[in-house]
């Protein structure tokens, strides 16, 4: 077993060392103008320059705590709301309507109306990072209670349990699996939501460090800014899949 994966992550590691490689053989031949594609050394030498002077560690410690925030928002809204939602069988008849109008609006569709409630504030940022994000959160927190077995609720009633018991008790730990599944999607919403918010309301952050440069033409900037999105998105994915594997860490050892 750990052999196939040491060897998985040497063929995903090749991978992608063979798409820089073929990505800098493109830039030096020119066959897209430097202006629009530079090669990843000087897009190397953009992300050190900004990091040295400081100025690209402000902007991405603003994005950070933009994402970290809405998500944060989103977790707690999605698995409190659908906590209550998929316990009660009355309230999912009820909502299940409304929420399935809701649910397929794009973030960016409400980014105007927050706008004209919020103005270009961080709180209007944050509550479009928190709408994007807490979706996936609420939708498997709805269907991981509702999937219980009755059995389990009809013992938890017999013996006098709380509601906020059960939902402790048993609910949680059955929808444990589903919920960090969708707390990952979540993540990589907010950041997405974070650069757009950015870009548009002109909030300090790595959104508007690529916008700029884009417009300036500095592709080397824009590429780095590029670069350490997705290096912060892959970081921060890694490290909700340590948080998952120590939170279900009981299931690999019932299994011994």
């Amino acid at each position: 077993m750990r052999r196939a994966r040491l060897a998985t992550l040497a063929a995903s590691f090749l991978v992608a060392v063979g798409f820089v490689l073929l990505w800098q053989a493109v830039a030096d031949a020119r066959l897209v103008s430097p202006v629009f594609l530079p090669g990843p050394d000087r897009a190397w030498g953009a992300l050190v320059g900004g990091f040295q002077n400081g100025t690209l560690i402000q902007k991405w410690t603003g994005t950070l705590e933009r994402m970290v925030y809405g998500w944060l928002l989103a977790s707690a809204l999605g698995i409190c709301v659908g906590a209550l939602i998929g316990i009660s069988q009355a309230a999912r008849a009820y909502l299940s309507t409304t929420i399935e109008l809701v649910r397929p609006l794009p973030a960016s569709a409400a980014i105007p109306v927050a706008i004209a409630f919020l103005g270009l504030s961080e709180s209007m940022v944050l509550s479009v990072i928190a709408f994007g994000a807490v979706w996936p959160t609420l939708l498997a927190t709805v269907h991981g209670f509702s999937t219980v077995h009755p059995r389990l609720y009809e013992v938890a009633t017999a013996l006098g349990m709380s509601r906020l018991a059960v939902i402790r008790k048993i609910a949680l730990p059955h929808s444990m699996s589903d919920i960090l599944a969708a707390l990952r999607l979540s993540l990589t919403i907010a950041l997405i939501l974070s650069v757009v918010g950015e870009m548009l309301a002109s909030r300090d952050g790595l959104g508007s460090w690529i916008l700029l440069a884009a417009r300036s033409f500095r592709s080397q900037d824009l590429f780095a800014g590029v670069i350490l999105l997705g290096v912060t998105g892959f970081v921060s994915a890694m490290l909700l899949n340590l948080v998952e594997a120590w939170l279900l860490r009981w299931r690999s050892e019932g299994r011994r």
